[in-house]
């Protein structure tokens, strides 16, 4: 979960395929995040070989009544339980890295699951979350707080908070592992003929996702998957080494796509390790200069105001402070 302040230095991180494979590249660990728009057959097919899906939620205090599937507390894989706040992101990662099997790692992830091995979910949270290294490597994405209220005397304010937790095939179940639960949910076999285990996650998450409001955007999906780059780059060498030009250029555009995508993730990612408080300072300073910046801020109220107008119409609440 994110939002509160219990975090033990752990920063709030986006829900942006760039940053877990980002995270993912500086764990060592040959497997990328793509986002997920739909559950249809062809749109998971594509991404093959997909090894988990990572769901983001608005968290609700809720009880276990109700609850899909059963708890597993025999569970034999790795899970660990969330004990500081704004960490769920990267404890969703290693809660699916943790039950891949054969998975290559760094070292410092594979001795990490190595020391972790056999613990209680508790302590292996415990564990996970005083890890300095695994802790820089979430804060790394994560914008600078260069900007702090405290000592004002501003009231406090509950924001929303968020939540990850994955979906995943194991020993032929699919689970899901929460890091609020007590323990992994068991969602039932599956066959493994056909879409395997996704079609039984996609079940899951579908009644899952029902639950929501139709407007409701509180929510996304990402996929867990091979980085599809290194074997794109073989399959292409060999389809020109064999003269098949007309295959080849196929894969010339799909190899594109793939860098480009790349190219983009690396430079939000710049972006997100960059301080703008000095751009921003610089602005305000231009504005008032030319005595534009008091018209701006009028400016702004409103389009505020309407913004919460309209969400007052949606039945929706809004900061009005």
């Amino acid at each position: 979960m994110s939002g509160d302040d219990d975090s033990n230095g752990w920063q709030l991180t986006e829900s942006d395929p760039g940053v877990f494979s980002e995270l993912l590249k500086t764990l060592g660990v040959p497997l990328i995040v793509d986002d997920l728009y739909s559950l249809d057959p062809d749109s998971l097919a594509s991404l093959q070989p997909l090894h988990a899906l990572i769901f983001l939620f608005k968290w609700v205090s809720t009880t276990s009544e109700g609850m899909s599937g059963n708890y597993d507390p025999e569970f034999p894989g790795f899970f660990a339980h969330q004990v500081v706040n704004n960490a769920c992101a990267t404890l969703a990662v290693l809660n699916a890295l943790g039950n891949i099997p054969a998975l290559k790692s760094g070292s410092q992830l594979t001795q990490l699951l190595e020391f972790t091995s056999g613990m209680d979910p508790q302590t292996r949270g415990l564990v996970v979350t005083s890890s300095d290294w695994l802790r820089e490597a979430h804060n790394s994405l994560s914008p600078p707080s260069a900007i702090s209220l405290d000592g004002l005397g501003l009231p406090k304010q509950t924001e929303e908070a968020y939540h990850f937790v994955v979906y995943l095939p194991f020993m032929g179940f699919v689970y899901e592992l929460d890091g609020l639960k007590p323990h992994p949910i068991r969602h039932g076999s599956y066959h493994e003929t056909g879409e395997g285990w996704l079609s039984r996650a996609r079940e899951v998450i579908e009644n899952r996702i029902a639950t929501y409001s139709p407007e409701a955007l509180d929510f996304s999906l990402l996929a867990l998957r091979d980085d599809p780059l290194p074997s794109i780059q073989t399959e292409l060498s060999d389809l020109q080494a064999a003269g098949r030009q007309a295959e080849a250029a196929e894969l010339v555009v799909k190899l594109e796509g793939e860098t480009s995508k790349r190219n983009r993730w690396n430079f939000e990612n710049s972006l997100r390790r960059h301080n703008h408080v000095g751009l921003v300072h610089s602005l305000l300073v231009a504005l008032a200069k030319a005595g534009r910046l008091e018209p701006a801020k009028e400016s702004a109220k409103s389009i505020m105001k309407e913004r919460i107008s309209k969400a007052k119409m949606k039945g929706e609440t809004m900061d009005e402070s």
